[in-house]
């Protein structure tokens, strides 16, 4: 091996040094690291700014997207979820009303809204009312199908909502994506706590609002629905089929729409002291626009001073209320009734005019609860009905004749036979029209508060019942009338029925009763 001359090794012996003599030299040009200004997020922060955005990305996906439209047999319907502090169910039928169930404890809650009879649907059912039978089973089927279609739905909206916000604001896929996980593992929690949570039995005792308050029969009798998860379907099923069967029933009235111009009065008696009354009126003054409101007195139950907070709502019903007293109706009542505003009180034989109508009445002699007193029986309603038709005649004479007469007892109605168009009347809880000989009608009214407190006396529950009658505003005559009875105390049932009077009828071809003179 040759070896290397000794010249060339001192040259290299020089090289090493060169570098570190460079490095040493301009280490010092080297530019100093200046401190970094800004801090990073403490973790906590960052977690929950993430909860923040994501809570409400899913608030928004689901107000945007997250609901269906499913057609329920012949309803369209409308499913969502909502966020919820404390859960539950929520089903809307307008404009009856609403009804609620503590079905479950979760952040969210179900809301299904009935919004209209499709009516070529419907048609189809009435004209063929064989097809009823298999209709819940359709139905049930209508809304599995829908609940699987918002759960699909409900997902996407929550996961698009948060992730769309979060890319948004911190411009990151990475954490769009994180959000988006989750907000759906949000959902999932949430659905598992219902489903922990889950109460059938809320169904047996739903919170009614509106008019559904007083007539939770739409929705069938829930105590007959086997309880188990599947109890949502059936419930609404049960409450499309009866809506059905409702559709079917009105669209067989007889042939009579009421003038926009036409006199509605909404005739009431026998509340005795049952609260849920003051709903029911109210309901009907709004959907069938009452222009006056007839009691034909027992609105209280002993008639005492204590009771006379019953009587406030009242001023609020929408309508004016003209009353007479009843038996259990004391004179304290009367005096009570009296400085209430929108209320009118009749009495020996007093007229007034209301709401285009001419009403005159009298109260009832007797007052039954005061035990120191001997009741004056039919007699002494005779002689009540007999200051009545005297009164009458007295207007008539006068040239101011009267158009509706109102007394609490049939008997003392009765008298008035002759000497007015229609009396109305009540006291003997249940409903009567009847033609009295003299050409006078009598219209005797049931018990608007299921007989009160007295409901749970009998074997069997009173019915709510009362009636709107129809007056044309130039006679000032009765035209027609529908009869409304709600299912008493533990029942489920509501019927209206529409009756016309005998010259409205299709197949009449004389002329209704000539019009009275005007009324002052």
């Amino acid at each position: 091996m040759a070896r290397v001359p000794a010249a060339v090794m001192k040259v290299l012996g020089h090289l090493p040094r060169a570098p570190r003599a460079l490095a040493r030299r301009y280490a010092t040009h080297r530019p100093h690291p200046t401190p970094e200004l800004t801090t990073r997020p403490h973790p906590w922060t960052r977690a929950v700014g993430l909860v923040t955005v994501v809570l409400l990305g899913t608030w928004l996906g689901l107000l945007v997207v997250g609901n269906v439209r499913v057609p329920v047999g012949p309803m369209n319907t409308t499913m969502t979820l909502r966020p919820s502090l404390t859960g539950g169910t929520k089903i809307n039928i307008s404009p009856l009303g609403a009804l609620q169930l503590d079905s479950h404890i979760a952040p969210v809650r179900l809301d299904v809204n009935v919004d209209q009879l499709d009516p070529e649907r419907a048609q189809a059912l009435v004209d063929h009312p064989e097809r009823l039978s298999g209709l819940q089973d359709e139905i049930a089927q209508d809304i599995t199908d829908g609940t699987r279609d918002l759960a699909l739905r409900s997902c996407v909206a929550v996961v698009t909502g948060a992730a769309a916000l979060s890319l948004a604001i911190h411009r990151r896929p990475r954490r769009a994506l994180a959000a988006g996980g989750l907000a759906l593992t949000v959902l999932a929690a949430s659905g598992g706590t219902a489903f922990a949570t889950w109460n059938p039995d809320s169904v047996l005792e739903p919170k009614f609002s509106g008019l559904l308050s007083s007539a939770p029969s739409v929705v069938g009798n829930a105590r007959s629905i086997v309880t188990e998860f599947d109890v949502y379907q059936k419930e609404l099923a049960r409450l499309v089929t009866n809506v059905t069967k409702l559709y079917d029933a009105t669209s067989t009235l007889p042939a009579y729409a009421p003038d926009p111009s036409t006199i509605r009065v909404l005739h009431v008696s026998d509340i005795h002291l049952n609260p849920a009354s003051w709903k029911i009126i109210a309901s009907l003054v709004d959907q069938y626009e009452v222009n006056v409101i007839v009691d034909s007195g027992d609105t209280m139950d002993h008639g005492t001073a204590a009771e006379n907070g019953f009587l406030d709502p009242i001023e609020d019903l929408g309508a004016p209320y003209v009353w007479v007293r009843g038996n259990h109706d004391s004179r304290e009542t009367q005096r009570y009734l009296r400085g209430l505003k929108n209320v009118h009180v009749l009495d020996d034989g007093g007229a007034k005019n209301v709401a285009g109508l001419r009403f005159a009445g009298i109260g009832d002699p007797q007052f039954t609860p005061d035990r120191s007193t001997v009741p004056g029986g039919d007699a002494a309603n005779e002689l009540a009905g007999a200051r009545l038709a005297t009164a009458l005649r007295d207007q008539k004479t006068a040239g101011t004749p009267v158009d509706v007469a109102v007394a609490h007892e049939p008997v003392a109605a009765r008298q008035t036979d002759g000497e007015v168009p229609l009396v109305l009347a009540g006291h003997v809880h249940h409903q009567e029209m009847e033609l009295l000989p003299y050409g006078t009608r009598l219209r005797i009214e049931g018990s608007t508060g299921g007989s009160g407190l007295r409901a749970v006396e009998g074997k069997h529950p009173d019915p709510i019942q009362t009636s709107i009658l129809y007056f044309d505003r130039d006679t000032r005559r009765l035209q027609a009338w529908d009869e409304i009875e709600l299912g008493g105390l533990g029942l489920t049932t509501a019927e209206v029925r529409r009756h016309l009077v005998e010259e409205n009828q299709p197949s009449a071809t004389d002329s209704p009763t000539a019009p009275v003179s005007p009324s002052p």
